[in-house]
């Protein structure tokens, strides 16, 4: 298990060095919905061609009455997969997570993987992502989510 965890990482890494070209799309920022584990309010911001900070405000189904926020910095590929209308680029993530349950606080590390479809005229993209995540705070434990989703843009870089 831990082999295929190393090779497993050592390829996306690769993956993400190794392809040039990296495009982002033309919008800035979008705000959308969330639906899986967590579901709430989905904040996305492009900050270079290539990256962006997401983040989301929600509900946590497994805990009963938990709220939910993760804030992650992220990375994308648009040469993996080529469109002849819109984009598809992969993402790999790095992000923290908090969620309280009446409380208790439980912290975490997040590191997304999925992919978002950018519509042609770059105001929408409808998203899937998994999400492994890594308890820190009370203690280590390990959890994972995942969500599909939609933002609108409605700020557009000059």
């Amino acid at each position: 298990m831990k082999k295929q965890i190393r090779i497993s990482g050592f390829i996306i890494i690769i993956f993400f060095i190794c392809v040039p070209g990296l495009k982002a799309q033309e919008g800035g920022t979008g705000l959308g919905i969330m639906l899986g584990e967590p579901t709430g309010i989905s904040f996305k911001t492009w900050i270079s061609g290539s990256s962006a900070i997401d983040a989301g405000l929600s509900w946590s189904f497994p805990a009963p009455g938990a709220f939910h926020s993760h804030i992650d910095y992220l990375w994308h590929n648009f040469n993996i997969i080529r469109m002849n209308e819109g984009k598809l680029p992969l993402y790999l993530g790095l992000g923290g997570r908090a969620r309280i349950t009446g409380n208790d606080v439980i912290l975490g590390a997040r590191v997304p993987i999925g992919m978002a479809y950018i519509f042609a005229e770059d105001r929408l993209d409808v998203f899937l992502e998994l999400v492994p995540v890594m308890n820190l705070v009370p203690g280590i434990d390990f959890d994972f989510g995942g969500a599909v989703g939609i933002r609108y843009f409605f700020i557009r870089k000059s």
